[in-house]
């Protein structure tokens, strides 16, 4: 059975997140252990991110959503070291801007859909409406919607427009795969404490992270109600254990590397014309190397040693 099996969530409607253990270790004996896996997946990755950018049909978007110090960061560039960088973008979604703010709250995430071939990466995305604004309901107000909208069924109408949203990619190539990376309160406080121990990790500390921290049990509410409504066959969620990273990225890697290997991707065919204007290429440059060739031979005999 897949190492991924247990953590994916296709229907969300029993899904209760203290069913999942963030201190999970699969059973992994070593980190040194779970590092091979991890190079060993990344090098598969590497091979289908390659044939994906080669068919230029399918696009795949990965959506990462945690509390802070979960290791989002970390995630992205461990996991996707070995792709090519021009088939592969990293979206950052912060507070929206005042140009953000003037549209309807998918825009954003729209407008940085990868293309086809490409790999997609949501550090954060869409989701953070039925998130941080859930928790801060106050923030629906710079949303600048009509108050007669601003009803109590906002968030249950919010995810099924998520929802349609991902049928709709869906329909149009575009798989979408979505991960919560399942961090404990204790192993926050951990990470916190390290960045503020370490002067190199200084600049990772934000006083708004321990601001947040306070509404810990309101995010547990939040993101359990977001996987319950929002977990489809379509767009599945991913309950990935964070409290050791490499867990979480081996879990991550394994996972993206069975939607691309579902895909069955192979390199395009030449067909017969192509292939014939492939051989008169190749002759052509055969050519040339035989006219070199003479012309460095007749230049010999003009000037022999």
């Amino acid at each position: 059975m897949s190492i991924t099996k247990k953590f994916r969530v296709e229907k969300g409607s029993d899904f209760r997140l203290k069913d999942y253990d963030p201190a999970v270790t699969l059973g992994v004996k070593s980190k040194k252990q779970a590092l091979y896996a991890l190079e060993e997946g990344t090098l598969q990755l590497s091979t289908l991110q390659d044939r994906l950018f080669a068919r230029d049909c399918w696009a795949l978007l990965v959506i990462l959503q945690a509390m802070d110090g979960a290791g989002k960061d970390s995630t992205i560039k461990h996991v996707m070291s070995g792709v090519n960088p021009q088939a592969c973008q990293v979206t950052a979604f912060k507070v929206p801007s005042a140009e953000e703010l003037d549209h309807d709250f998918l825009w954003r995430a729209v407008r940085n859909l990868p293309p086809r071939g490409r790999i997609g990466i949501f550090n954060r995305s869409y989701y953070e409406e039925v998130l941080v604004v859930k928790v801060h309901p106050e923030l629906l107000e710079k949303q600048k919607l009509p108050p007669g909208l601003v009803t109590k069924n906002i968030w249950e109408q919010r995810y099924k427009d998520i929802n349609a949203f991902e049928r709709y990619l869906r329909r149009n190539g575009i798989i979408t795969l979505k991960f919560y990376l399942n961090l404990s309160k204790k192993e926050q406080k951990k990470r916190f404490l390290k960045r503020l121990e370490e002067p190199e990790k200084n600049w990772k500390f934000s006083a708004a992270d321990v601001a947040e921290r306070q509404c810990w049990d309101d995010y547990m509410d939040a993101y359990e109600q977001m996987i319950q409504n929002t977990a489809t066959e379509c767009a599945p969620w991913y309950v990935v254990p964070a409290d050791h990273k490499w867990v979480t990225r081996l879990i991550v890697a394994k996972a993206i590397v069975e939607t691309l290997e579902a895909l069955q991707l192979e390199y395009p065919k030449v067909g017969q014309k192509e292939r014939k204007e492939l051989e008169a290429a190749r002759r052509a440059l055969e050519h040339e190397n035989g006219q070199r060739k003479r012309q460095h031979e007749k230049t010999n005999k003009k000037n022999p040693d």
